[in-house]
């Protein structure tokens, strides 16, 4: 029997990095996963890999987090395809262009904070009735160690990320008395994000795994998702409020982020979403 047995599980942005690694793992250990994602057909291949590979349950549903009526739908779905929801893993995010702050803009910035905070907040606040009608339940939220470092060209980015955080924290004290768990994991793993910058930065790559102390950038799957999976088992029931770093070490030396030059309005840097 696998640790996620009988289990029910949301994973957002799962269409690719960490969120597919993060609901192939969830499957792998037998809970039934709802790939959730913006991008049609990155939830529908994952879903088919989990189905054909690892024998697993899954079910993809298209949905923005950023959408109060999306996200209600999607729990709706969730509970109609599987008769219940466990475990909600808020992996969706938006960046913005690298810029420095005086040239981000004001819309970049609502973009950001409607995706990775408002969409954790309604993730959340519209899974609660199904987590409660279990008896509890685990929600696990993604941070970012670019919080901590507080790296250049990612303002917007960062002050969504630091609420997450706080969010998880509030909640996580709230939530206990339902028999919720509410925790942060802060990855650095080969994800959405990473690939872009390995695709649009020469030498990214290496640079990136030699800064790291154990000498390469974490797998989603391999790496990342076995944190998420302790998490969203029995073995983590006396946790909660916490952040884990799942990063070889790096949220201990820190890395340096300033640009040799600085970018631009017009030179910037977009890594996109996931």
């Amino acid at each position: 029997m696998g640790l996620l047995e009988g289990k029910v599980a949301i994973v957002s942005g799962a269409g690719s990095g960490v969120g597919r690694g993060i609901a192939r793992a969830f499957a792998r250990e037998g809970a039934s996963v709802v790939v959730a994602d913006i991008d049609r057909s990155a939830a529908e291949v994952c879903v088919a890999e989990i189905r054909a590979e690892l024998l697993g349950r899954a079910h993809p549903v298209i949905a923005d987090v950023s959408d109060e009526a999306a996200v209600q739908r999607l729990m709706e779905e969730t509970d109609n395809v599987f008769a219940g929801i466990d475990i909600v893993v808020n992996n969706a995010f938006r960046s913005s262009p690298y810029v420095l702050f005086e040239d981000k803009q004001l819309k970049d910035l609502q973009q950001v904070i409607d995706v990775n905070l408002k969409g954790t907040w309604l993730m959340m606040r519209a899974a609660l009735p199904y987590l409660r009608n279990r008896g509890g339940g685990r929600v696990i939220n993604l941070y970012s160690i670019d919080a901590d470092v507080g790296a250049w060209l990612r303002s917007d980015y960062i002050a969504s990320k630091a609420a997450i955080r706080a969010l998880t924290r509030a909640v996580a004290i709230e939530w206990a008395r339902y028999g919720i768990l509410v925790n942060c994991l802060a990855p650095t793993a080969k994800g959405a994000g990473y690939q872009h910058m390995v695709e649009q930065i020469p030498g990214f790559e290496q640079a990136a795994a030699d800064m790291n102390p154990c000498g390469r950038v974490g797998d989603p799957e391999e790496d990342i998702a076995p944190v998420a999976v302790f998490l969203a088992s029995h073995m983590a029931k006396y946790v909660t409020g916490e952040t884990i770093y799942v990063d070889g070490g790096l949220h201990i030396t820190g890395y340096p982020s300033k640009p040799a030059v600085l970018p631009t309005a017009a030179t910037a840097f977009s890594p996109g979403v996931a």
